[in-house]
């Protein structure tokens, strides 16, 4: 792939990973960096995905803006989570967010760190949502945070 940006053939290339835990031990100096980094992004991601994202990030030197996030709700806006759990929480000013899912949307930026997430919908309502929840900044200490207790969670349960 590196090639065929180098010959003009393309003009970049990434890799996408639903699940990065096993690709840090693959990575080493020699290996072409990508472009663009995709990799699950959210509140829903559990703390081993999230730290192999970041992990990938580091290793192949990707820039935020240049790391996406996808999936930033676990797969189903309708999911029943998304009306048990209120993550305006994690929301400077969460007061002015009007919808949970905006809230989610705009946390899933930091969980990994990303420059973009992508989404799949047929609805203009529902990507018109996503696209005002732009304006809302993540509390990104509440993140470190939540990030915190995931990994403390994951390691009670291993011992």
């Amino acid at each position: 792939m590196a090639t065929a940006v180098e010959e003009g053939l393309c003009g970049a290339w990434g890799v996408s990973t639903w699940d990065p835990r096993a690709l840090p031990g693959l990575v080493d100096a020699g290996l072409p960096r990508p472009a663009v980094l995709m990799v699950r992004a959210g509140l829903l991601v559990g703390i081993d995905v999230l730290d192999a994202s970041e992990t990938l990030t580091a290793q192949w030197g990707v820039a935020p803006e240049h790391v996406w996030g996808m999936s930033p709700f676990g797969g189903d806006v309708a999911d029943p989570v998304w009306g048990q759990l209120d993550p305006r929480v994690f929301i400077e000013d969460a007061d002015d967010v009007p919808s949970a899912l905006q809230a989610a949307f705009r946390a899933a930026f930091l969980l990994p760190e990303v420059g973009r997430i992508a989404v799949g919908t047929d609805n203009p309502a529902h990507l018109q949502e996503l696209i005002s929840a732009l304006r809302f900044e993540p509390d990104a200490g509440k993140l470190r945070t939540y990030q915190r207790l995931l990994r403390d969670r994951a390691s009670s349960q291993a011992d």
